[in-house]
């Protein structure tokens, strides 16, 4: 049997049958069934190998499970605690820690970066961690084939070399551009402020008072327990079961903005604690989920480290604040409506972007959990 044959009959049997569904009772058993239906259907459409969800109500994980294979070739089922890279999703944990120290007068969010990382070159505007964490700042984002890398960087200063020397986009604050780059500097600062590694804060400080057990810097070459293994379309946006393995990317130069890993339960857990005042006090997560704005008034539609509301184009809900990720054989989303105390976490081992349509998906859950 060929293997593009094989992989089309395990897309075929995991399209319509959850492979390992762990569920919490909290919810009906209507509901369930009503989610498993959606979800099922979501990857049939779109022939997805691997979904891992959670789903939080009342500060309360009240649904969560996995589908599909982790693993193609060695027919591994999902879980949901497969471990997946969750791309820009990162950003949401960074800006949360760059939040607490803010809080506790370690961070100036109005300073010069050169304060927290003296390494890094003045430009000809200066810099600060709020423009930082908003896309304001004027650094730039990938150049082609930069989002691929496969250099190893042992520091987050060594990986400020790819652009810390080049001027800036524009001047900070009169642009809203998305820049990953942008936190990699973000994650810099963190350092300096707390005298801690990145990896370390995130640790002691959001991972262990969260209760994420299963979240860490991603590396390239390490055993990771329950890693999910990703998956690409043969063709680009096709996603019809003939899939390729990604190409190699070590994320080491974008740690703070694109480099963890998680599962849905550890996510979902996060969700929680940003909101309860764990992590952050509830005026904090307020001030993070506002829309920011240009220096001449127009709305960005981004917070600190959130997408918000309508703006981000994609949730109808106003009061939604949400983030997704793509990366090689990866696509994530944590989408989150705060008033109702309810969110939704979709981790999938394809690679698609918003072409997937995780958005949808998480509406539909949302739609069956709060009606």
């Amino acid at each position: 049997m060929s293997r593009l044959l094989c992989i089309a009959l395990v897309l075929t049997l995991i399209a319509w049958v959850p492979a390992t569904a762990q569920t919490n009772t909290a919810l009906p058993a209507e509901k369930i069934a009503r989610i498993e239906t959606a979800i099922s259907s979501f990857m049939s459409r779109q022939s997805i190998p691997a979904v891992s969800v959670a789903v939080v109500q009342d500060n309360q994980i009240r649904f969560q499970g996995g589908y599909g294979m982790a693993d193609l070739e060695n027919f591994v089922p999902a879980k949901a605690l497969t471990v997946y890279r969750i791309a820009s999703v990162s950003k949401s944990l960074t800006a949360v820690a760059a939040m607490q120290l803010a809080e506790k007068g370690k961070l100036d969010l109005d300073a010069p970066v050169q304060k927290y990382v003296p390494s890094f070159p003045t430009k000809n505007f200066p810099i600060t961690t709020r423009q930082l964490l908003a896309h304001l700042s004027g650094i730039r984002n990938y150049r082609p084939g930069e989002g691929e890398r496969t250099n190893r960087y042992n520091t987050l200063t060594d990986a400020l070399s790819i652009f810390r020397d080049d001027p800036l986009d524009f001047e900070p604050g009169t642009r809203f551009s998305y820049t990953t780059f942008g936190y990699t500097l973000l994650g810099a600062v963190i350092e300096g402020a707390s005298g801690m590694t990145f990896a370390d804060y995130l640790r002691e400080n959001i991972f262990k008072p969260a209760g994420m057990q299963h979240t860490q810097v991603d590396d390239l070459y390490a055993i990771i327990p329950n890693r999910a293994r990703g998956y690409t379309p043969r063709v680009f946006a096709q996603f019809d079961g003939n899939y390729r393995n990604p190409v190699l990317m070590d994320s080491s130069y974008k740690i703070p903005g694109g480099g963890l890993v998680s599962t849905a339960e550890d996510l979902a857990r996060f969700a929680i604690a940003a909101q309860n005042g764990v992590l952050i006090k509830p005026g904090t997560f307020a001030e993070m989920s506002k829309s920011q704005k240009t220096r001449d008034g127009r709305e960005t539609g981004y917070g600190y480290g959130w997408y918000v509301g309508k703006l981000g184009g994609f949730s109808n809900d106003p009061d939604s604040v949400w983030h997704g990720g793509v990366q090689p054989g990866f696509t994530s989303n944590l989408w989150l409506l705060p008033k109702k105390r309810f969110a939704v976490v979709i981790l999938t081992n394809l690679e698609g972007g918003g072409r997937l349509g995780l958005g949808t998906l998480a509406n539909q859950i949302a739609d069956i959990v709060l009606q």
